[in-house]
């Protein structure tokens, strides 16, 4: 399809939507908690070491005192939070989750993904969670687990159980994440998803087995039977223009370059990209028609690029020309 696949966050949590007009109301819950946490919500990572344009450092806060959720809420709601995975400027955050806070006493990974390669749903896990998967895959590569599922079969209580000795569960622990292993597996299935990352799948210190924070990405395709949870696309992070091409089906993604890339073909689109760096441009945007394309479509995607500033040339494919620079031809088969 013509937009980006659908991220929801999911939390193993009571979570509070607060309003850009900041009305936060207090229930018993949290008065009575012995911690309570903050997370602000934006579709980015590495938002704990993250910094607000309102000065405020991280956008996770834990605090024992109810009184000092309204007085963090306020640094967060309407203020940009960046983190190494947002532009510079960063993303403004329009929704804070409240929720009890639970003592961690270890952390895993676990995650279930469609592998290409394998051709249908792994599971990855690693004993160390917390942290970014991949600075384990580089400095402990000896430490992520993988288990390939074959799709018609479903997952064995085998693999589960593998995988839940890998990460270091021990005694009943063990069959308690298991079990949580093969419940997340059946949702990953049931609700088309293309990736179920739980970072961290940890244990309390009373000895329970809690997916603390996950993150869900949706197959696109699937949108047809998914329609409650594809509702709940929150298209407002997103570029005007990226929006206004997901209307007509068609991929726009911005770049930081003044060159329009206007492309039949992710693959060319890609290439074409590539030969623009190459001969010193860098280009604006990456725009895919995708097969099966409309006249319709082709009049949308020349009033999009031609309507942004930032392209100073326009480059177009098969016969493309990056004027008046250089000029370059595509052989189509």
């Amino acid at each position: 399809t013509g937009r980006k696949y659908l991220n929801v966050f999911s939390k193993q949590t009571l979570y509070l939507g607060v309003s850009m007009f900041f009305e936060v109301l207090y229930c018993l819950h949290f008065q009575n908690a012995k911690e309570i946490v903050l997370k602000a919500q934006i579709l980015a990572g590495g938002r704990g070491k993250g910094v607000f344009s309102s000065g405020l450092k991280g956008g996770v806060h834990l605090t024992k005192d109810p009184k000092v959720v309204g007085q963090l809420a306020k640094q967060m709601i309407g203020y940009n939070l960046a983190t190494k995975q947002t532009p510079k400027e960063g993303v403004k955050v329009k929704k804070v989750m409240v929720a009890e806070a639970l003592d961690i006493s270890r952390e895993t990974y676990l995650a279930i993904l469609m592998d290409r390669s394998c051709n249908g749903p792994v599971l990855v896990g690693s004993p160390q969670g917390g942290v970014d998967i991949e600075e384990v895959a580089a400095s402990n590569p000896e430490l992520i687990f993988k288990e390939q599922i074959d799709i018609i079969e479903g997952i064995k209580d085998s693999q589960a159980q593998r995988m839940a000795e890998n990460l270091g569960f021990l005694g009943p622990l063990k069959n308690q994440a298991a079990d949580q292993i093969k419940k997340l597996y059946n949702l990953f299935l049931k609700i088309d998803a293309t990736q179920v990352e739980v970072n961290p799948f940890g244990e309390t210190p009373e000895g329970q087995v809690v997916c603390f924070d996950a993150k869900i990405n949706f197959d696109d395709n699937a949108e047809f039977r998914q329609k409650d949870i594809f509702a709940m696309d929150d298209k407002s992070e997103n570029e005007p223009i990226e929006n206004e091409a997901a209307r007509y089906d068609l991929k726009y993604i911005g770049l930081d370059g003044n060159i329009a890339c206007f492309v039949n073909g992710a693959g060319l689109a890609m290439a074409t990209c590539d030969i623009i760096f190459l001969n010193g441009g860098k280009p604006a945007n990456f725009l895919d028609l995708g097969g099966g394309v409309k006249e319709s479509q082709v009049y949308q995607a020349f009033k999009l690029l031609t309507a942004d500033p930032k392209h100073m040339y326009n480059t177009f494919q098969p016969q493309v020309q990056i004027l008046p620079y250089i000029t370059l031809e595509f052989m189509m088969g």
